[in-house]
């Protein structure tokens, strides 16, 4: 019962995602072929507004709901692994045309091919997870 309200957000965050058509393949292919700014503006809009609040939770001494301070922690800002790491990203965005939000979203949509997509992505990380100790970080 207590996760309710967080399969209630869920659905809100699909809905809202669906009538602002970010989960359209054809929107996203636009972005990829820089023919449209409908997905720039988007993404710009929820970084702005992660920036703004991310600095007022910072301010503030924001709490989770369980009275827990929220804790940033410093990030190594190699170039490289998130040039590495967003290309990895980018490539599966454009070639399925989904990011791993949307994917969950489209398949609730009834886009059932999507289903691949997901068992997919989850294996990516599993895969991830196998590898990364090996890996420089």
């Amino acid at each position: 019962m207590k996760l309710i309200k967080f399969f209630l957000i869920g659905i809100l965050f699909g809905i809202i995602l669906t009538k602002s058509e970010v989960v359209s393949w054809f929107r996203i292919q636009e972005m990829f072929r820089f023919q449209a700014f409908h997905m720039y503006g988007v993404i710009g809009t929820a970084v702005a507004l992660g920036i703004v609040i991310v600095a007022v939770m910072k301010r503030t001494k924001f709490k989770t709901i369980y009275g827990n301070e929220v804790v940033f922690n410093p990030k190594n800002m190699s170039i490289y692994r998130y040039l590495f790491g967003g290309i990895i990203f980018g490539l599966g965005w454009a070639l399925t045309g989904a990011c791993p939000g949307p994917i969950f979203i489209l398949i609730g949509n009834g886009y059932l091919a999507f289903i691949v997509v997901a068992i997919s992505a989850v294996l990516g990380t599993l895969a991830y997870g196998a590898v990364r100790s090996k890996l420089p970080h």
